[in-house]
């Protein structure tokens, strides 16, 4: 944290303190200038100048997470940000962006994952290639999200518990066939009604939480 600007509002206080304490500067500043400085509708006047953390996928997988999500060409930051929520939530050891991914620290994509960004390591790396490589190296099985594929979840649930990095593609486009070509498998959410798809979020939601309680079964077991 480089700098921090406040407003009056007292409910600030407790965290002006610990921002001083650390030597952080905390400039105070007016409601209209804490708007200014804010891209939400309704700022709560607290803004931080922060650096962005540099993690690298190496780092991220270092630990070797039996689960992780890998975004591939996700341009909604909205998307990419609740896609974080979900894996944290489903107990992901990390969340790869991959290629041409919006930034994961996108004002509305940080929003959208509610604090999770904080949560698990996030990285970033533009090969896409090397991206699947590294996912390889740590152990993991390289599986597609694609509503075309010709399996579904349930034909592969006992596949499911081991080590696995979902990989899913933008919600307009999907996943393309030179992304595919290079993945151990590629299945599909099941629908048993009448809509035509799940939108991205809901459709990683299924598919992470498949893969957590696979494992976490088979750790039981």
């Amino acid at each position: 944290m480089r700098e921090v600007f406040a407003t009056a509002d007292p409910r600030h206080d407790e965290l002006v303190a610990s921002a001083r304490a650390a030597s952080v500067p905390v400039r105070r500043v007016t409601d209209r200038a804490a708007a200014s400085l804010s891209e939400t509708v309704t700022p709560q006047g607290l803004v931080a100048v922060c650096d962005v953390p540099a993690t690298t996928v190496a780092e991220a997988l270092a630990g070797r997470p039996p689960l992780v999500a890998v975004l591939v060409g996700i341009a909604d930051p909205g998307n990419a940000g609740t896609v974080v929520r979900v894996a944290d939530a489903a107990g992901a050891g990390a969340v790869v962006f991959a290629g041409d991914t919006v930034d994961a620290y996108n004002g509305k994509a940080v929003r959208a994952s509610t604090g999770s960004l904080f949560h698990l390591p996030v990285a970033r790396d533009r090969d896409v290639p090397a991206v699947f490589a590294a996912c390889r190296e740590a152990g993991l099985r390289l599986v597609g999200a694609d509503g075309y594929a010709a399996d579904d979840l349930d034909a592969a649930e006992a596949d499911l518990a081991a080590p696995t990095a979902w990989v899913f593609g933008s919600e307009a486009h999907g996943l393309s066939e030179d992304v595919t070509a290079q993945l151990d498998a590629t299945l599909r959410v099941p629908l048993y009604g009448r809509a035509e798809s799940l939108n991205l979020a809901t459709a990683a939601a299924v598919c992470l939480y498949a893969s957590a309680r696979a494992q976490h079964r088979g750790a039981r077991g």
